[in-house]
């Protein structure tokens, strides 16, 4: 960073240019847009980065990002228990329940296999996905990774583990391809998310 800044201003701009998607031009708009704010809003944004992680944990049932035990979603007694839908981030999830489409249950993965960047199955909540199918009271896992070759890789693995425990009348779908190959679920919008879910196949 530049050195005719402050090590704290420098360190700061750093910090944000370490996000995604927020270049260093960025990063240094939003430190200065905090240096001419109000002591108390720069006070709030870090109170509220900091308490981020400790405030949040995953749900004992589909690993979304939760403040409880269980998220909002697994105890609405109105969702179908019996179709999960399985998402790279929990970010997808949010696209899906802003598209209002899908009335069932979700699982989070947190990421997608990537042998390169030393992800393997145990670095993602694989094992809990296949206890809950093991469970009883599935009869439909669709499949939402991004169409990416890691998402289809991870895909593909997951039909394998879930037809190796062989749960009776499960069925394995995969969201269509309403969605452009290399494109990311939190950025599609609701019509596209809803051709891609309404059009899903068997995996």
């Amino acid at each position: 960073m530049n050195s005719k800044f402050p090590a704290s201003i420098s360190r700061l701009i750093d910090a944000f240019a370490s996000l995604p998607g927020i270049g260093e031009k960025t990063a240094t708009r939003l430190v200065f847009h905090l240096i001419r704010s109000p002591e108390n809003s720069s006070k709030e944004l870090g109170e509220a980065a900091s308490s981020l992680k400790t405030d949040l944990k995953l749900c004992e049932k589909c690993k979304n990002i939760t403040t409880s035990n269980l998220c909002g979603i697994c105890e609405d007694s109105t969702r179908d228990v019996s179709k999960i839908c399985v998402m790279e981030e929990a970010l997808d999830v949010l696209a899906f329940e802003k598209a209002g489409v899908w009335k069932g249950v979700y699982h989070v993965l947190h990421g997608v296999l990537n042998p390169l960047d030393g992800v393997g199955p145990e670095s993602l909540t694989i094992s809990n996905l296949l206890n809950r199918v093991e469970g009883g009271g599935v009869e439909e896992i669709i499949l939402a990774m991004n169409p990416s070759i890691e998402g289809e890789a991870t895909a593909m693995y997951l039909t394998k583990q879930l037809k190796d425990i062989q749960p009776e009348g499960l069925k394995i779908t995969r969201i269509a391809r309403g969605l452009p190959t290399g494109s990311e679920l939190s950025y599609a919008d609701e019509i596209t998310l809803a051709a891609a879910l309404s059009g899903r196949r068997e995996f």
